[in-house]
């Protein structure tokens, strides 16, 4: 599982490996700057083949250092590189200054203006196209943009010379470490200058990974592609602080030496009245596809005929009431509950106590947590370690609304208030687990641990976005559950399986697809 890290944690490790003598931040710089033109050439093989055309734009610190670096790298390589400095170059950083030196000794440094770029650019009418580097600001920017660089900005991208304005497939927009704009702490947009491919150094961090800075589109083209490059710094280097995980496929699942169904878990799933079944449906579904040994759906007696005529594996148990719901529940070999979809508001009132005081392995989802808009903490009170609370962002603003309020807020600087910030307070808050839905989705813990995973890049399903695969979520991890996995494990994997259930089916799914498609993923990891 990798780590995605903060700015912070990023820079203490950095400072850690100088302090060794191992490495010096000049050392650092070089291989930085050697690490995106590798990745430019990676990227874009056949501009490696022949000299083209660059534009560096350099900003007033290290990452304008990385600036320079690669600057002089294509320069060698025989490319025209044309460098803008934002700042005064007499305050750079020791080591950004030592290639600003090293640049204009080959090259010129030209004034940050738009009319800069027209002089520089005027006569240049061979449509030919350009690379175009941001090494502003990187990771380091903790406010909004300084107009001057909007400004500046927007003399490339709308130039009346055409230049920077032809065929977006044309020129190609790489950022050093970050997209300069978006926090990348949080993913949260100061103003974000666009990109094609984001190159950034030893590990990938938390805001490439949050919606705001993998999906920016608008006057941005998106950080579209990251790329993480290895500048050499030993692994016994870390912060003190916990790294979020980036979810990967889930450990072992396969079902060996127990053979016996009763081994695998029994998961409850306790569904609505007539008409209203069809959530509970795709949840049970979920549960006994991932690999539960029995399930059973709970219905009012009213839908038990409705549902009897669309399930076969899968048991069913009419629940009434609070009563009948404590007298299945003496079933001890039930040992996971999923409540929420199509549940229903008022049922799921009365319900969810019930299941909660039998301390079984538990996912609430859906109305299970809009149940308890009004008070929350009626519901927190209630909750124990044993379960898992799935809100999309309008369940997780109901239950969690100071924490919504933080996290929509127009961020003015930074490090931003991030989705990562908002998932482990509330996890400590209700005591237990936490994924917070999204493309982005987080899971937290009431410990702290966390982690990411994301549906971004090349693992982008935005067919995930359809009615009832929320529902199917629910039953992936009461399956999981029932199968004796943590709710922190059960949660990471039932997400992460989800996700790769929908690459596995394509455009056009709809939530009935995908617990159909675990057997293809299950096989494709060896199960």
């Amino acid at each position: 599982m990798a780590e995605l890290l903060t700015a912070a944690q990023m820079r203490a490790i950095e400072q850690a490996a100088i302090d060794s003598g191992e490495v010096t931040g000049l050392e650092l710089m070089e291989r930085a700057g050697k690490g995106v033109v590798e990745a430019i050439f990676e990227e874009w093989p056949e501009l490696a083949q022949t000299s083209h055309r660059a534009v560096v734009l350099c900003g007033p610190g290290n990452n304008g250092g990385d600036g320079f670096v690669i600057a002089r790298l294509l320069k060698e390589w025989g490319w025209e590189v044309g460098v803008f400095l934002y700042g005064d170059a007499e305050k750079l950083p020791p080591d950004a200054r030592r290639n600003y030196e090293r640049w204009i000794g080959i090259g010129e440094v030209m004034p940050w203006n738009d009319q800069a770029i027209r002089s520089a650019y005027e006569n240049d009418e061979s449509g030919a196209q350009y690379v175009i580097v941001d090494a502003l600001f990187g990771t380091g920017l903790t406010r909004a943009m300084p107009e001057d660089t909007t400004e500046m900005w927007h003399g490339f991208m709308s130039s009346a010379l055409g230049v920077f304005a032809h065929d977006p497939g044309g020129d190609r927009f790489v950022a050093v470490d970050f997209p300069s704009g978006i926090c990348s702490d949080s993913g949260k947009d100061f103003g974000a200058l666009p990109t094609h491919l984001t190159v950034t150094f030893h590990r990938a961090k938390l805001g490439h990974y949050a919606v705001d800075g993998c999906e920016h589109y608008g006057g941005a083209l998106g950080c579209n592609k990251v790329v993480v490059k290895d500048i050499g710094i030993d692994s016994r280097f870390r912060s003190s602080a916990e790294p979020i995980r980036l979810k990967a496929e889930p450990g072992f699942l396969g079902k060996v030496g127990r053979n016996h169904k009763f081994s695998h878990g029994h998961a409850l799933i306790l569904s609505g009245g007539s008409g209203k079944g069809g959530a509970g449906r795709l949840a049970a579904r979920g549960a006994l596809r991932i690999g539960a040994g029995l399930v059973t759906v709970g219905p009012t007696p009213g839908a038990l005929q409705e549902n009897a005529a669309r399930l076969d594996a899968v048991m069913l148990s009419p629940v009434k009431d609070a009563d009948t719901l404590g007298v299945v529940l003496q079933d001890g070999r039930i040992n996971a509950l999923c409540l929420g979809p199509g549940l229903g508001i008022e049922r799921a009132r009365e319900l969810v106590p019930g299941a909660l005081e039998a301390k079984r392995a538990t996912v609430l989802d859906a109305d299970a947590l809009s149940a308890y808009a009004d008070d929350p903490l009626f519901l927190f009170d209630m909750l124990h370690k044993g379960c898992v609370l799935t809100p999309h962002a309008g369940e997780f603003a109901r239950l969690f609304p100071d924490l919504a309020q933080k996290l929509n807020a127009e961020p003015t600087k930074g490090p931003a208030y991030s989705k990562v910030d908002a998932t482990r307070e509330a996890a400590a808050r209700a005591g237990c687990v936490v994924l917070f839905k999204g493309a982005d989705t987080v899971i937290a813990a009431p410990d702290g641990r966390c982690s990411v995973n994301s549906a971004a890049y090349e693992r982008a399903a935005p067919w995930l976005a359809t009615a009832g695969s929320g529902d199917v979520l629910a039953g992936f991890i009461t399956g999981l559950l029932a199968r004796g996995l943590s709710p922190m494990q059960a949660a990471e994997s039932g997400a992460w399986l989800h996700v790769e259930c929908a690459l596995e089916f394509g455009p056009g799914l709809i939530a009935e697809d995908l617990p159909e498609q675990l057997p293809k993923v299950f096989r494709k990891l060896g199960l």
